[in-house]
């Protein structure tokens, strides 16, 4: 009786944990959001095209919380959050200085990762109802490469977009490793269900943090 009570107790905790670090993210998003709005007009290509990201993650994450308050199953809004991140990051970093061979990369993983994902949808409709963690490794695998990419490229030139870039590093690969050995850690126990979640609430925290000092430290004396 007192290890299902001990239980019951960590299930709530983790609950709450996860709902504050949620509500977090959520608001450093919108402040970002607003921040980043603010030059939208005034600031070049990968500028406008990574606030328009900002704006569209937070009309997703206001709808799952509509679904959510009305008791509605959202997990279906993963995929247009997953596909829509990977299409506006690929097209902010296409518009960064990436050399001739990056951007053919950039642009054959672009094709690659939307023609592959179609194909799994076409033949297999159903997953549209779940999560899908080959959709959740390609999108974020190609994004991490990207990355890495404009991460070598600033060795040697303007500090352009470097926090932001940090932040998407180690966000997608923190959160990609915590989704796919979370899922493999879930069907072992139960009991492991909350962590990646709680973890990868923690990551994205980070990476809006990351988001809000690139704005601070690059932006907001332009404006």
């Amino acid at each position: 009786m007192f290890i299902l009570l001990l239980r019951s107790v960590n299930k709530q905790l983790f609950n709450m944990l996860l709902e504050v670090f949620a509500d977090l993210g959520y608001l450093l998003l919108l402040i970002n959001t607003i921040v980043f709005s603010i030059g939208f007009f005034n600031k070049g290509k990968a500028y406008r095209i990574f606030s328009g990201y900002l704006m569209i993650m937070f009309f997703i994450q206001i709808t799952v919380s509509i679904f959510q308050y009305m008791k509605m199953d959202n997990l279906f809004i993963s995929h247009f959050y997953f596909i829509l991140q990977f299409v506006f990051l690929s097209f902010f970093y296409l518009n960064l200085k990436l050399n001739f061979y990056q951007k053919k990369y950039v642009k054959g993983g672009f094709i690659f990762c939307l023609v592959s994902l179609s194909i799994q949808y076409s033949m297999n409709p159903s997953l549209f109802m779940k999560f899908n963690l080959f959709e959740i490794f390609i999108t974020s695998f190609l994004i991490v490469t990207y990355a890495t990419f404009h991460l070598y490229n600033l060795l040697n030139e303007e500090k352009e977009f470097y926090y932001v870039n940090l932040g998407i590093l180690i966000y997608l690969f923190g959160s990609t490793v915590l989704f796919l050995g979370g899922n493999l850690a879930a069907m072992l126990s139960s009991k492991y269900n909350d962590v990646p979640w709680i973890l990868n609430a923690f990551l994205y925290i980070i990476y809006q943090l990351f988001i809000l000092y690139e704005w601070k430290k690059s932006f907001s004396k332009k404006i």
